[in-house]
């Protein structure tokens, strides 16, 4: 189809004619080229920014943006920061509740292993024991 168009007008070029702001003119305002307005948002020029930086310093497109990194910084910060607090907590503790700790670990040692005896004790010394639990308290009702 533009080949036919081409036949009928062979002399189209010069139909067309230049724009006067070739001339030189210098009373014609010309014409400004307008923006992209994607290119002209503030989000692509900042990521057009950073994917230039990564650039330069080598790193791919691949690699960790900025926020992300600065994200992993101040996680491992906070981190860091309470494992300080403990252990300044740690030190700052009385003599009192350091005992008193001491004293607590000692008493869930020792239930510990009274359970692990009990689990391992017979069955009929259990059921005795519980024999003489109940035989004991419905005495005592008995002489009330």
């Amino acid at each position: 189809m533009y080949t036919e168009i081409q036949r009928e007008h062979p002399d189209s070029r010069n139909i067309l004619t230049h724009p006067d702001y070739i001339d030189g003119n210098p009373d014609l305002i010309k014409p400004k080229k307008l923006l992209n307005p994607v290119k002209a948002s503030k989000s692509h020029q900042e990521l057009h920014r950073e994917l230039l930086m990564n650039h330069k310093r080598g790193l791919g497109v691949e690699s960790k943006p900025e926020l992300q990194r600065v994200l992993e910084h101040r996680r491992r910060n906070q981190l860091f920061r309470q494992k300080k607090e403990e252990e300044e907590a740690k030190k700052l503790q009385s003599p009192f509740e350091k005992e008193l700790l001491k004293r607590h670990q000692r008493l869930d040692q020792l239930e510990k292993e009274q359970e692990k005896e009990e689990d391992h004790a017979p069955e009929f010394i259990k059921v005795k024991e519980n024999l003489r639990r109940t035989s004991t308290v419905t005495g005592e009702e008995k002489a009330a």
